[in-house]
Parts: C-alpha cells; sequence; structure tokens
C-alpha cells in the first residue's frame, strides 16, 4: 500500500500547491489519481466511474460550502468518493452479542486463515471472552499444530483430532467440547485447499451444516487484488458470507484493488491485517484508512491516544488522592493496552527517560505483555465489589476469578501480590510525603520567629 499512499499524497501536494483549479489543472489531478488507482489493480471502471463523478461534483458546484476554497473543496471530494469506494464512513460492528458465538473462516490456500484465527482470538481475549479454537483442515500438514501453538501463545481453548479421519466429524466434536467448556467465541479453521476446488468447497458446505455458525468470515489475501471478488463468489455459491478479513495489505501494491473488490461483493468488512504479530490486527474503519491514504493523518486514532493519556492522568490522581484499588490498576493497565504493544510504546519514549528499560530483551518484553493481558482478563473478572475492596478476596473468589477469567489460582495470588506490593509502596510515598509537608510547614514556622 505504500505506493499508493506515495501517490495520493503526491496528488493532495499538487492541490495545494497549485495557484488555481482550473479545467486543466482538475484534468491533470484525475489523470494522477487514475493511473494510482489502476496501478492498485482497481477494476478500470470503477475507477472511470469515480473520477468521473469528482469531476462533475467539482463542476457543478456552483456555491462552495463556507469557509472552503476551491482547492479544499476537491480534497473533501477525494477524500469522501473514495471513503464511499471502500464501503462508506460507518465502522463495522465487531462486538460479540450471543453467546457461546460461532465464527467459522473460509478462504483459499496462502490466505492466512489459520494465522488469522490466531489473531482474532487475541483480538476478542483483549476484549474479556473466553475463546476457543478448532481445527478441520485434514489436508495441510501441520494445520493442527500451527493452531494449537497458537491457542497456547493467545491463551485460547483449542480443539483438534486428526484421528477423526474428517473435517465435518472433527468440527462436531469440537463444537461440543468448546460449549461444554463456556466459550463465549468459538472459532473454526478449515481447509485452503483439496484435490479439486469442488471438493473444498462441498466440505465447507459440510462444516456450515454441522456447526451452523453465527458467522461466516471470508479471508482474502491483498496480495491477491481484484480477484478477491472472484473468490468470494466461488464461496458464495455455496455459504453465505457475512464479513470479510483482508490480510498482508502492508505487503502487496494491490491492496487497493483487494479492498474495492471485497466491498463489491456486499460483506462487510471487519478487519485488516497489516504484519504478522498476532498484534497486527485493525477494525477497518474506510474514513480512518482513506485519511491515513492520503497522507492526512489518522486523527480518530490520535484521539484515542489521547484518550488513554487522559485516562491515565485520572489514574495517577486516584494515586495520588489515596485511592489506589484494583479498579485504579485495571484503569492503568488499560490506559496503557490502547497505546499499543509495550514494544511500541518503549519506541516512542526516550530512553534517557526510562533508563532501566534499555536492557530488555524481546522475551522479556513479551513475557511482560502476556503477564499485563493475564492480568486485566482476571481483574475483568472480578466483580467491582471486589476491585473496590480487593481485602474480601478469599480461596473461594480467587478460585471463581480464576476461572472466571482462563487464568489459574497461582496467577490471581500474583496479581494480588503485585497489587499489595504497590499499594504499600504508595501508602509509603504519601506518608513521606505528610512527613516533607509537616517538616517544611515547621521550617516556615521557625524562619518567621
Amino acid at each position: 500500500m505504500r505506493d499508493l499512499m506515495d501517490a495520493l499524497g503526491g496528488i493532495i501536494s499538487r492541490i495545494k500547491g497549485s495557484t488555481v483549479i482550473d479545467e486543466e489543472t482538475l484534468r491533470g489531478i484525475l489523470r494522477d489519481l487514475q493511473r494510482a488507482l489502476i496501478r492498485a489493480d482497481v477494476d478500470v471502471k470503477l475507477v472511470y466511474d469515480l473520477t468521473k463523478g469528482i469531476e462533475q461534483e467539482f463542476k457543478e458546484a456552483k456555491e462552495l460550502p463556507p469557509g472552503l476554497t476551491a482547492k479544499d473543496y476537491l480534497i473533501y471530494l477525494l477524500y469522501r468518493r473514495l471513503t464511499d469506494l471502500l464501503g462508506g464512513d460507518k465502522e463495522p460492528d465487531v462486538e460479540i452479542k450471543v453467546k457461546p458465538y460461532v465464527m467459522m473462516l473460509v478462504g483459499v490456500e496462502g490466505s492466512g486463515k489459520t494465522t488469522t484465527a490466531g489473531k482474532l482470538a487475541l483480538f476478542y481475549i483483549k476484549r474479556g471472552l473466553r475463546v476457543g479454537l478448532i481445527e478441520t483442515d485434514t489436508i495441510r500438514p501441520g494445520a493442527f499444530d500451527q493452531l494449537r501453538q497458537l491457542a497456547e501463545r493467545v491463551k485460547a481453548m483449542f480443539y483438534g483430532d486428526p484421528s477423526l479421519g474428517d473435517a465435518i466429524s472433527i468440527a462436531r466434536a469440537g463444537l461440543e467440547r468448546m460449549r461444554s467448556g463456556k466459550a463465549d467465541l468459538i472459532i473454526v479453521d478449515t481447509a485452503g485447499r483439496h484435490r479439486n476446488e469442488e471438493e473444498l468447497l462441498r466440505e465447507v458446505k459440510g462444516i456450515y451444516d454441522a456447526v451452523k455458525p453465527n458467522e461466516v468470515m471470508l479471508i482474502v489475501d491483498a496480495t491477491n487484488g481484484k480477484q478477491v471478488g472472484a473468490q468470494a463468489e466461488a464461496f458464495s455459491r455455496y455459504i453465505p458470507i457475512n464479513s470479510i478479513f483482508v490480510t498482508k495489505l502492508d505487503s502487496t501494491a494491490k491492496g487497493g484493488g483487494a479492498l474495492v473488490s471485497a466491498v463489491r461483493t456486499g460483506a462487510k468488512i471487519k478487519f485488516i491485517g497489516n504484519g504478522e504479530d498476532l498484534e497486527d490486527i485493525e477494525v477497518f474503519n474506510p474514513r480512518r484508512f482513506v485519511s491515513r491514504l492520503m497522507g492526512m493523518g489518522d486523527v480518530e486514532a490520535l484521539l484515542d491516544r489521547v484518550k488513554a493519556i487522559e485516562e491515565e492522568e485520572e489514574v495517577l490522581e486516584d494515586i495520588e488522592s489515596g485511592k489506589f484499588t484494583l479498579l485504579t490498576l485495571m484503569k492503568q493497565l488499560e490506559a496503557m493496552g490502547k497505546l499499543g504493544p509495550l514494544s511500541r510504546i518503549l519506541q516512542m519514549l526516550p530512553i534517557g527517560l526510562m533508563p532501566q528499560l534499555k536492557g530488555l530483551s524481546d522475551e522479556q518484553l513479551a513475557n511482560a505483555q502476556d503477564r499485563m493481558r493475564r492480568w486485566l482478563s482476571i481483574l475483568r473478572s472480578m466483580t467491582r465489589e471486589e476491585l473496590l475492596n480487593p481485602n474480601i478476596i478469599n480461596a473461594s473468589r480467587i478460585r471463581r476469578i480464576a476461572k472466571g477469567s482462563g487464568t489459574t489460582p497461582r496467577d490471581v495470588r500474583e496479581l494480588l501480590r503485585y497489587y499489595n506490593e504497590m499499594s504499600r509502596m504508595m501508602s509509603s510515598i504519601r506518608k513521606s510525603q505528610r512527613r516533607l509537608g509537616s517538616l517544611f510547614k515547621r521550617l516556615n514556622l521557625n524562619q518567621g520567629q
């Protein structure tokens, strides 16, 4: 997508640098836009319709909106039309409202379905859900081991038993196991290849009939460009496609074509993947995405970060006023989570600010990140009464909290020990501040005599 971003950024710069937007300038700008989108593998007819619509609307504007110059208005039209091309300005609803919720992943081989299953599991585990992963791919060697390892990394439940022989039997057994394990979200991974396409699609239909999913999510590889539409059409002949996850957007010039083709299927793009890490998952918001493509910055992402910083300030105020509870700790961990992975947070900080972190290895940072996620899950499984008054948490409550968060009693006790240490440290700091305040007060009185 870097080439498209650079091209659109250049177009915006050209508009801003123009003395006047006359007919010749407008034609040149729209030609540049056509070239950029066609290089991104967007369908030629769609590109023509887009640029024709911008041209007509710009020319027919007898009176510009108050406060806008012709250049501003052209940039606005470009932004609005691109946003509409990618599905409009409404962000998809990713909340899980029915439990257990069954999500079935389909897609061709190489689209990244299994890794995407791990990303989705982590995404929803961070939102406090208990997630189960089922592997039904009996064709690809290593599929079961890969998803099992991903499940262990994100602390999700896993089921896969190739000895059952066929994908449909595995899906049924896995669904029963996950329901008995009280999973909130059950993600079913399927094969991406077979001896021929017809066999693959028949198997997908059989799994669909067996598990009756609440949602079928098509996983597509952005490097396939506009061919994504043909893939969606093939699967939709056998099962309904409810949503789409576009992977590998960071590694292709054809991402624009893939996104547009996905939108044209009528299914909603829910998520995009921008890297190989499990954290590299983003809810697809066309408005935000176009803002970034056009080099206008992701204002909403910036606002999210500002909000996280404001929440961190609230936590500090609580600590300063003596209100350090488990609820305070939960707010602090949530605020840090909104800033991104620890490794990225540290990259944004001057190392002189936190010299003790300079020597931390990637493994140590990953362990700290895992501990943060585990603790957040534990805290979210507590009642408000427990968060505000940790002293009431006894052995039976610890067992209940551990079960509800998918952790162990040992994990819960580790969190409580950390909280008690922090609480004692805060108390000690406040006592020192009071003693210093009293000392300064006496010194001032003595100086006044």
